[in-house]
């Protein structure tokens, strides 16, 4: 077997790659979860008019993400082909990130073209970033399991960065904004930037590409275009990411009303009052972080629903983060196909019963989601494994390696998902009849609580059929792996 093939990754170059995914995430968890709230009660803008600007932005992303592959797949440096983008995109997104989230004092008009202008240039940033970055996967170990254990150490990463958006960001506007919203969502995205160049520097720095296409494969965009829809399991991964990002888009963008019009508050508040959010302790570290972090409801109780959802965020995270460390070894046993398919059928379930809670059920709320994200969670890493995973199988048929065209398509899903997923959340509160900053219907607050349950949980059906569909399971993945390492080593001695 080639060098590549069986290479062992380091614990830092694991750790330093999975950085950058975590640096992704401060924009990427940040979208899912506030950017339709910002839009809506601090931009001022109206919910179907939030949702259609997140449709055309994150559209326009979809659209360049394989004109981004096809870049990388063509760029060829002394640091390889797709890691040099980490580094070229660090500081261009730090500053586009804080545009993105301020609100300027302009006509209605302006404000929206502020946000459709501001939207697509992070949108752009955010493609020719992650689409290097993801597609490096492929490229620094050809070991199936080597790929598996990279996908965890990322996504543990990701864990801890979804954890600090979820947990941090909403406290911290209040925070730093002192009723002043707009400022609030400055600081706190300044300080979210801030960290994110950092952490691509970090990744650009530990990492390194070992493998690379056959010398003798000329460049040939249309055929590696056509060559994808003759690919089973690219279609398979392709509509499966386009349903399970329209998911968390939709899920993700509908939590914080969910939080903030659907559950009592009194409720609420007794469940903070009962675990020290909402009198801790007076003196001591513990008091003095929750308070650094706005993590305590204030005497008005004006942020019950803030630290509520923040709590929710952040403890579901720790759950998740269980499921993400169990995955690998279970992969390791059943395959990666199998322990998808069973995390994702709990996990469509368990959304679904959330149409059953009342407002009141605040405590069954909380177990609910620690269920689902424990079953949901064990699917995270596999899914991206899954992609390199693709990239082999196309190779083994074909006899090209078109890394960054597949990871472009699959991101195109994925974006497509976001922008479908986001315009949707944005169309139906209009439809449900929401109202920002104001007491809702009846009718309003059964179709957020939709809008969290059953309505998700349609599209994660999708993607079980999708999984069905795949044809990768463990048997084959380790023959493709093994017949594609004797190919290597004989155009390596060639």
């Amino acid at each position: 077997m080639s060098q590549a093939t069986v290479a062992k990754l380091s614990f830092w170059e694991k750790a330093g790659y999975s950085l950058g995914d975590a640096a992704a995430n401060f924009v990427f968890q940040t979208m899912i979860l506030f950017q339709l709230n910002f839009y809506t009660d601090t931009l001022g803008l109206v919910a179907a008019t939030a949702g259609s600007l997140l449709l055309v932005g994150r559209l326009w992303d979809a659209f360049f993400d394989p004109m981004m592959g096809v870049m990388a797949d063509r760029t060829n440096t002394r640091w390889g082909k797709f890691r040099p983008w980490v580094l070229w995109t660090a500081v261009p997104w730090g500053i586009v990130m804080v545009l993105a989230y301020t609100a300027p004092n302009l006509s209605m008009g302006g404000k929206i073209a502020y946000a459709l202008i501001t939207n697509t240039l992070l949108m752009t940033l955010y493609s020719a970033n992650n689409t290097p970055y993801s597609a490096m996967t492929g490229v620094m170990t050809g070991d199936v399991n080597e790929r598996t254990s990279l996908s965890s150490y990322r996504f543990v990463s990701v864990m801890i960065a979804q954890l600090i958006v979820g947990g941090f960001t909403l406290p911290l506007v209040a925070k730093f904004g002192h009723g002043d919203k707009a400022h609030g969502w400055q600081m706190t995205i300044g300080l979210w930037a801030v960290i994110c160049v950092v952490l691509f520097l970090i990744t650009f720095l530990s990492t390194r590409e070992r493998i690379q296409p056959d010398p003798q494969q000329k460049a040939d965009a249309r055929r590696d275009f056509s060559t994808l829809l003759k690919t089973g399991p690219w279609v398979a991964m392709f509509v499966l990411t386009l349903a399970h990002f329209i998911v968390l888009a939709l899920r993700g963008g509908t939590l914080s009303y969910y939080f903030q019009y659907y559950v009592n508050q009194d409720r609420l508040y007794g469940l903070l009052d009962s675990i020290g959010l909402a009198h801790p302790a007076a003196g001591g570290a513990w008091s003095y972080l929750l308070n650094t972090f706005g993590l305590v409801v204030d005497p008005a109780r004006s942020n019950v629903s803030s630290v509520g959802f923040s709590l929710f965020n952040m403890s579901s995270q720790f759950v998740q983060l269980l499921g993400v460390l169990a995955s690998a070894a279970l992969a390791l046993r059943f395959g990666k196909k199998a322990v998808a398919l069973a995390g994702f059928g709990v996990s469509t379930v368990l959304m679904a019963l959330f149409i059953f809670l009342p407002p009141e059920s605040v405590g069954s709320m909380y177990i609910l989601e620690y269920a689902r994200v424990l079953a949901y969670g064990t699917t995270i890493p596999l899914i991206w494994a899954m992609f390199a995973d693709v990239v082999d199988y196309s190779e083994w048929k074909t006899g090209r390696r078109i890394t960054g065209v597949i990871y472009a398509t699959i991101l195109f899903g994925l974006k497509s998902g976001l922008s479908i997923g986001g315009a949707i959340a944005g169309w139906l509160l209009s439809i449900f009849g929401y109202r920002a900053n104001a007491v809702q219907t009846p009718e309003a607050l059964r179709g957020i609580s939709l809008m969290i349950s059953v309505i998700p949980s349609a599209f994660f059906c999708v993607v079980i059929v999708c999984l069905l569909a795949y044809k990768i399971g463990k048997k084959l993945n380790l023959q493709i792996q093994d017949e594609l390492a004797e190919r290597r080593k004989k155009f390596a001695e060639a």
